[in-house]
């Protein structure tokens, strides 16, 4: 298997984590206010948290199961955006600390992952979603060409409880449509 690409934008570049990220992963993660948005993430989140995280990243990759460090050059490490399989489809999740939120990074962040999963795969399109009250997140997966498909329940670990979970999806028309708008 190849190494891992690198994604660079106007202002970001999206790498493979690595394990020196583990204390800035805690640091922005230990903020109930990003892991109220996560299904997956524990509130409070620890170093030891992180660190068990980066070890079980894999260095093998697919266009659908691969993981995006989001750095900024000079601010460093601000989130992660990637691919999962989720069923039949691939699903992109995403997260940001929060000093980072409202400045357009995500929207960036993952107009570039998905862009290079469309060019490296034969997918037609894909899943995501968010908790009803996501207004932000739900905001960037419209600008990018996501609608809505129905109304879930996932488990929130920080919340510890399902909680209403609006799906979405995208298709590769409906995204190259929207990015010619941004």
């Amino acid at each position: 298997m190849t190494e891992q690409p690198q994604i660079h934008t106007e202002r970001l570049i999206l790498r493979r984590p690595r394990l020196r990220d583990a204390p800035r992963i805690a640091a922005l993660l230990n903020n109930f206010e990003v892991t109220k948005n996560l299904a997956r993430v524990p509130y409070p989140y620890t170093i030891n948290m992180a660190v068990d995280w980066l070890v079980r990243q894999r260095k093998e990759w697919s266009p659908d199961t691969i993981t995006f460090a989001v750095c900024d050059p000079r601010q460093g490490l601000m989130g992660f955006c990637g691919m999962h399989r989720e069923g039949r489809d691939a699903e992109i999740g995403y997260w940001l600390g929060e000093p980072f939120w409202g400045k357009g990074y995500m929207t960036e962040a993952a107009a570039a992952v998905i862009d290079w999963y469309f060019t490296m795969s034969s997918a037609n399109r894909m899943v995501s979603g968010v908790f009803y009250f996501n207004a932000a997140s739900l905001a960037i997966q419209e600008k990018l060409g996501f609608v809505r498909t129905g109304i879930g329940k996932r488990i929130c670990l920080a919340q510890n409880t399902d909680i209403d979970h609006i799906e979405t999806e995208l298709t590769r028309d409906a995204f190259y449509r929207a990015l010619e708008k941004l």
